[in-house]
This record gives C-alpha cells, structure tokens and sequence, in this order.
C-alpha cells in the first residue's frame, strides 16, 4: 500500500574545525517547525532486518551539564511513557518511572 502523505524531519549539524557540533537546527513542516535551534538531540531508528537500534547522540559544545542532566531525565521520562504506550506493561512502565524519580533525586533536580 503506497503512501498517502509523506512527512519530512531535517536535521542540520554545524560543526567546528575539529567536527565538533556548534549548531543544531531542525525542520518539521507538519509540525510548524522552520529552522529551530536545539542544544542537543538524540535519535533512535529500529533496524527490524538486524533487530538492533540504530542511534545518534549530539550535543553542541555549548550545551551546559546541568541542562544535559535536565534533558536526559526529561527523555527518560517521555520514553517511560512511550514504553507505556508501544506495550501496555503497566509494571515495567511503573519501574521506569521509578528510576525516573530516583535519576532526578541524585541529579538534584527538583527546584
């Protein structure tokens, strides 16, 4: 069955003399994003032939620690709900949001 629609996501990666990302911007036209910077992304694709993930992991050298450790909780948590989601296990998902609590107390996240 061909495709109704086809949706486009760019991404574009500035890089340094020594290839270091400097910018990071992306496009999402269904979505209304034109161009928008980002300090640092991460992406993950499922490759079903070698049933592995497939990942790129970028930040750019001005991203500050303290608003990585921000990000990675934030990502853990939306992943925790797209678990849910993908797989309806309510226990693992409840696991998950566990260690989501547990990575914001000892990162001292909580304001």
């Amino acid at each position: 069955m061909a495709a109704l629609h086809t949706s486009e996501i760019t991404l574009k990666v500035g890089l340094d003399e020594n290839r270091v990302p400097e910018v990071l911007t992306w496009s999402a036209q269904d979505g209304g994003i034109d161009n928008e910077e980002a300090k640092a992304m991460l992406l993950s694709v499922w490759d079903s032939k070698n049933k592995e993930s497939l990942k790129i992991d970028l930040w750019t050298k001005d991203m500050p620690v303290d608003e990585m450790k921000i990000f990675f909780h934030q990502t853990l948590v939306s992943l925790s709900d797209t678990f849910m989601k993908a797989t309806q296990d309510e226990k693992m998902t409840a696991t998950m949001k566990d260690f989501c609590a547990y990575f914001e107390e000892k990162m001292e996240l909580k304001g």
